[in-house]
């Protein structure tokens, strides 16, 4: 029973972080400023914020997580930095859309490297949907060609993949990373004074930046960063898919960016499938549950 608990606390946990990263995007667009600039701002909010609200619970409790729990949190820590430069220049480099599609693949790559390390072996469903999802992915890509969004498009990969490394790591350890997520800002905000004290600084409504990074990432990236805890690497990639669906309508609703043709196909591939899988997996884990019932009668 402690087990479908923790699993239902874990699955409320990471879904809070997954709605609150679905206006990440937009609020990056409306401060309208330099890359550099906004992830300098970003990231700083970001990491104030977050040592703020640790230094606050130890106060208060005393039993504060670690920031980086050991050799675990300080890789995480890292893919989480890495996550934070990719992601920022994918947003400058490509459609909202495209971005936004392709980090749902960190499903597909949360899977495999749970069952290449974890020995979590997916099953033929998930393989399916797997394959779905590349399909997806390729035909996004590809309508990017000759577009100049080919670049933006592989920064968003690189950020599916940092963050699906991360999510594997976090299992693997057991450990407590909401604060980790939080710290590994450390890196982008680094490379980020760098580039601004050489280019100068660029940004015309700061204002909803710093509510992204005070507010918005540490509820977002502390809550999906403890998802591992309680369910498994592609339960907790699966709830990034709300910012796949929802972004790009924010930015429809406020920006009047359409998406194009290759990437509405693509996307919808991608969309049906996580969703799809999921209802699956739903419905497994409900069988599974039964049949235990049946086999240890109260």
């Amino acid at each position: 029973m402690s087990s479908y608990h923790d699993h239902q606390k874990g699955l409320l946990i990471t879904a809070i972080g997954g709605l609150t990263l679905t206006v990440d995007i937009p609020l990056i667009r409306l401060a309208d400023g330099s890359p550099w600039t906004i992830m300098m701002l970003r990231t700083g909010t970001t990491l104030v914020a977050a040592l703020a609200i640790w230094a606050v619970w130890r106060a208060l409790r005393g039993n504060a997580p670690q920031l980086i729990p050991g050799w675990s949190g300080l890789a995480v820590a890292l893919c989480y930095g890495l996550t934070g430069v990719t992601f920022v220049t994918a947003v400058y480099h490509t459609s909202t859309a495209d971005l936004v599609f392709i980090l749902a693949f960190n499903t597909v790559f949360a899977a495999l490297l749970s069952w290449l390390f974890l020995r979590e072996r997916p099953r033929l469903g998930t393989v399916i949907a797997m394959l779905a999802m590349i399909l997806g992915v390729l035909i996004i890509v590809g309508g990017s060609v000759g577009t100049g969004h080919l670049f933006g498009d592989f920064m968003a990969l690189c950020s599916a993949l940092f963050v699906a490394i991360a999510i594997t790591i976090s299992r693997a350890s057991g450990k407590d990373m909401g604060f980790t997520a939080l710290v590994g800002v450390i890196l982008p905000l680094a490379v980020a004074v760098f580039m601004v004290s050489g280019e100068g600084f660029h940004v015309n409504q700061p204002w909803w930046i710093i509510f992204n990074g005070a507010v918005i990432m540490p509820i977002s990236f502390f809550c999906l960063a403890n998802g591992p805890k309680y369910i498994s690497g592609p339960e907790v990639a699966m709830f990034y898919v709300l910012e796949t669906v929802l972004a790009p309508v924010w930015v429809w609703l406020i920006f009047a960016e359409t998406p194009t043709r290759n990437s509405l196909i693509g996307g919808t591939i991608l969309i049906v499938t996580l969703v799809a899988h999921s209802l699956w997996q739903l419905h497994e884990g409900r069988k599974r549950r039964a049949a235990l019932a049946v086999g240890y009668p109260a």
